[in-house]
């Protein structure tokens, strides 16, 4: 995955025993001045929050994490780093079960035996000194799946006995997310794009795309150079996806 001439660190990671939100924790560093990069890992959380605002429920022994860091890439680029979280989180779960169960839905929904087992939650904001600070907030379902969940959900105790602790979990991630972003920053997205590709559930499925008030039907074809969903209509004609939920078999 990376060549004999890369090197990257992994980020410290600081392991806090109670918090709202790892996200909001990172938010106030960054609005405080801190470029990091630092993981935040919550070990229980109070108020945790997913896409569009929706409530996600953390659980005990669940983990609850995200890497606060800074870039000078513009805000449509640095957003391509939801796909390299997403890949991190696969790798992961393929450290602990097979990777022939791990999956990846568009944009960034981690699967376990085509189950939701993971979120990825991508929040930025501008640094003083120009740049921009990035939160890539990740939680898995290690130890429970949710008790209130909108769509089908699993953890990795569905396929282990003992799942991994949440801080011998961060570490497998922190790594992980070290060699996916070096492989970004050095040969760019398409890098990226191919191995998630690799990984991607639903390619050539029918899907539903809910874009706000609207929403299409078609077969889910693959990415776009940026990231964005090629979706090819029954009429023929091709959307591109940027942002919204996708159901593949699923109630919408």
């Amino acid at each position: 995955m990376t060549g004999p001439t890369s090197t990257f660190e992994v980020p410290p990671v600081v392991v806090l025993d109670e918090i709202d939100s790892t996200n909001a924790e990172a938010r106030r560093r960054a609005e405080a001045g801190e470029a990091g990069p630092v993981w935040i890992v919550g070990l229980r959380q109070t108020a945790g929050r997913g896409r569009r605002g929706r409530a996600w429920e953390t659980g005990a022994g669940n983990l609850a994490a995200t890497l606060l860091f800074s870039t000078e890439k513009p805000p449509a680029e640095a957003a391509q780093v939801t796909f390299v979280a997403a890949l991190a989180v696969a790798d992961l779960l393929g450290a602990y079960v097979s990777p022939g169960l791990v999956s990846l839905k568009w944009p960034n929904d981690p699967l376990l035996g085509g189950l939701k087992v993971s979120g990825v939650l991508v929040e930025s904001g501008t640094r003083p000194a120009g740049g921009l600070w990035i939160a890539v907030g990740v939680g898995v379902n290690l130890a429970r799946k949710p008790i209130d969940s909108e769509r089908p959900a699993t953890a990795l105790t569905t396929y282990l006995v003992t799942p991994p602790t949440p801080v011998e979990a961060i570490e497998v991630l922190a790594g992980a997310f070290a060699r996916w972003e070096d492989v970004w920053l050095r040969l760019g997205f398409p890098a990226i794009a191919d191995a998630w590709t690799a990984r991607a559930h639903g390619l050539g499925q029918t899907c539903v795309a809910r874009l706000g008030a609207e929403t299409l039907e078609g077969i889910a074809e693959g990415l776009d150079g940026d990231g964005a969903l090629r979706l090819r209509l029954a009429d023929g004609h091709l959307r591109r996806v940027t942002a919204g939920d996708v159901f593949f078999g699923e109630a919408s």
